[in-house]
């Protein structure tokens, strides 16, 4: 009758399906196998039928030994088991990477009687993975999250800022412009337990005071003219993650004071409003200045620093660490490579040549912006010296300050070419820093 064809539909097709099929008892004795569970383990259906299932030496269900299987079997002792990696091993002795699904067929009283097990050899996948991660590795430069570099000053920022990601401190990112400041700070979030919360930044030197505190902390309706609606802040919006307080050495004394506040109760107000709202956010800020002279000059309130700088984290000028700069710059063209026409496939050694003694003022933007000009420029595969802008040009561009101008027009130029960066102008000048910092002093006294 109907009964029997059905019960011999159903041996057909575990017959012919292509994955694994494994039945045991509650005891953990095999009971059944299909002719493609033979195939991926390499037994005879004798091999295993009426044997323990421990023949297979899975990875997930190695028992204690002489524990009871219903207990200690993660199928028997847990439930459903759904697409679950593991391996076992075949008769000639080689692991097989499979994807396992398991479910219990139990008995009136609910207790589990047969174990049905599918399994699918993923081995190749497994393989193919690997290879594609290994890949990743050799295309990816060494560096971390965005960063590049290998050097020991690189290193260390590495280790700062996956330690920092750990905790809930403030951190201050300290570096020239175009060091990477804005990578460190996203790279902090990324592997903090907030990455799934929100990242925003503000930039404190674009706004003037009264905005930037409206976007830092929000407004209610009709608290300033223009406020036609209620608006929320920065600090809001970014509640459970961070927020990325940029140039904060920029911030207008006023809006220092309500940061302040806002930090040491972790609660914010809005502008115009005077309910305290509560905030979780990880601040990070960072800055290009000299802080220390900022404080000195009483434009930013020590106790705000000393609030904010609790994690300390520098990031190296390029001309500090020059060994990084092949690395960087094959990562760069490698980039463009993928985005542009053209495909360069390195550097003249003259051109890294050049490129070390360079004082690089703009840093790692500037590198960007420098192989940007020379991959538009270039004729050939290789970048020569001839493809570089014309800043490059003279040997002697390096001292790029003519001897004749009066050392404080000198000082005043260095000053403007590293963006106010006293070491790197110092550099330019070639003195010490020291030496500038007492040239500087005496200047403000005359």
């Amino acid at each position: 009758g109907h009964g029997q064809d059905y019960v011999q539909t159903l041996e057909a097709i575990i017959r012919t399906m292509p994955d694994g099929l494994l039945i045991v008892d509650s005891q953990g004795t095999i009971v059944g196998v299909n002719p493609a569970l033979c195939a991926i383990t390499g037994y005879e259906e004798e091999d295993l039928v009426n044997h323990p299932c421990s023949v297979l030496e899975g990875d997930t269900c190695m028992l204690p030994e002489g524990g009871s299987f219903t207990k200690h079997c993660p199928l028997f002792a847990g439930g459903p088991v759904e697409r679950k990696r593991c391996t076992i091993r075949r008769r000639n002795g080689r692991r097989v990477y499979i994807l396992k699904n398991a479910t219990t067929i139990n008995d009136p009283e609910g207790k589990p009687v047969l174990g049905v097990e599918t399994l699918v050899d993923i081995t190749d996948l497994v393989r193919q993975e690997r290879e594609v991660a290994r890949l990743k590795k050799l295309t990816e430069p060494p560096g971390f999250h965005g960063l590049v570099g290998d050097s020991p000053l690189m290193r260390d920022v590495y280790d700062m800022t996956a330690a920092a990601a750990q905790s809930e401190a403030p951190v201050i990112l300290f570096g020239a412009s175009g060091t990477g400041k804005e990578l460190a700070a996203r790279a902090i979030h990324d592997l903090s337990p907030r990455a799934d919360k929100p990242y925003l930044t503000v930039n404190c030197a674009a706004l003037n005071p009264g905005l930037l505190e409206s976007e830092l902390f929000g407004h209610v309706r009709g608290a300033f003219t223009g406020a036609h609606s209620s608006r929320i802040g920065r600090f809001e919006a970014a509640r459970g993650g961070t927020l990325l307080l940029d140039e904060v050495g920029d911030l207008p004394p006023e809006v220092q004071v309500k940061l302040l506040r806002v930090i040491e109760a972790g609660t914010i107000e809005r502008v115009g409003d005077h309910r305290p709202i509560d905030v979780d956010v990880r601040v990070i800020s960072a800055t290009h200045r000299d802080l220390d002279e900022l404080i000195a000059a009483g434009r930013f309130r020590q106790d705000l620093y000393y609030r904010l700088n609790v994690i300390p984290i520098r990031l190296p000028p390029l001309w500090e660490r020059t060994e990084d700069i092949p690395l960087l710059a094959n990562h760069l063209l490698e980039v463009m490579n993928r985005r542009g026409k053209k495909r360069i496939t390195g550097l003249d050694p003259a051109v890294l040549e050049v490129f070390r003694g360079h004082p690089w003022p703009g840093n790692v933007r500037q590198l960007i912006n420098v192989l940007e000009y020379a991959y538009v420029a270039a004729r050939d595969q290789i970048l020569t010296r001839r493809d570089l802008p014309p800043e490059f040009d003279a040997p002697a561009k390096r001292m790029v300050l003519p001897l004749e101008m009066d050392e404080d027009r000198r000082i005043a130029a260095a000053l403007e070419m590293t963006d106010g960066n006293k070491t790197a102008a110092a550099e330019l000048l070639g003195i010490s820093r020291v030496t500038l910092w007492k040239k500087l002093k005496k200047q403000a006294q005359t």
